[in-house]
């Protein structure tokens, strides 16, 4: 299932792509909303934008996000 613009998240856990810097662990249980899924692509191992509360927006692996309501 790929990632719409505008989907709430939550970073759940941390990533296994070598894109996971140590600094994002911080994120983990940080809620935010999808500002670029990168859909041209659509491509389950490209990163993703996501808007993340209180911390600012970047640009972060899918395996690491989860939907949330």
């Amino acid at each position: 299932m790929g990632f719409r613009k505008g989907q709430k998240v939550e970073v759940f856990q941390k990533s296994e792509d070598e894109a996971w810097e140590s600094y994002m662990d911080e994120f983990i249980g940080v809620h935010g909303m999808i500002t670029d899924p990168d859909t041209a692509i659509n491509d389950p191992d490209s990163l993703i934008e996501v808007s993340l509360e209180g911390v600012g927006t970047y640009r972060l692996p899918q395996d690491c996000l989860r939907l949330i309501k």
